[in-house]
């Protein structure tokens, strides 16, 4: 086994074990169930944002899922809090665009920082999902939706 992957693996059993960020929020302004209809993975994202609409105060998730699932949304909020939300939803594009096998980890230009972990997930076309479902749901939860899907 790779280095690489030998961290990779690590690191999703931390953050699945030990979730990061995992509690209801009662105090969130916004808030999205993330379904994953292929695997059954359900996580709602929880969102803090300030009164103008242009930063995460706070995050949290919520749910149930495989590692890949559970992991992705504790390094998601644990990166993403206290974040401006246009870098939330620049964030959300490099990942989308990572994982599908578009951008490159390494590249100078991306800001995913310990997301490049995930780099992974694109051998494994039925992980993908399971890698951004949080995500989905957090960007559901900005655009004031209740329910968000990878589909």
């Amino acid at each position: 086994m790779s280095q690489a992957n030998e961290l990779y693996q690590q690191v999703i059993l931390d953050h699945n074990r030990n979730p990061r960020n995992y509690h209801p929020m009662p105090e969130a302004t916004h808030a999205c169930h993330g379904h994953n209809p292929l695997c059954g993975d359900n996580i709602t994202v929880f969102a803090k944002v300030d009164a103008t609409g242009q930063l995460l105060e706070d995050m949290s998730f919520q749910g149930t899922g495989c590692a890949i699932s559970k992991a992705s949304a504790s390094l998601m909020t644990s990166q993403l809090k206290g974040k401006p939300t246009a870098e939330a939803r620049e964030l959300f594009g490099e990942f989308l665009e990572m994982v599908k096998g578009g951008l490159d980890p390494e590249s100078q230009t991306n800001h995913l920082g310990k997301l490049k972990l995930f780099q992974g997930v694109r051998e494994y076309s039925s992980r993908i999902k399971c890698a951004t479902l949080a995500w989905h749901a957090l960007m559901g939860a900005l655009d004031r939706k209740e329910t968000a899907s990878t589909e």
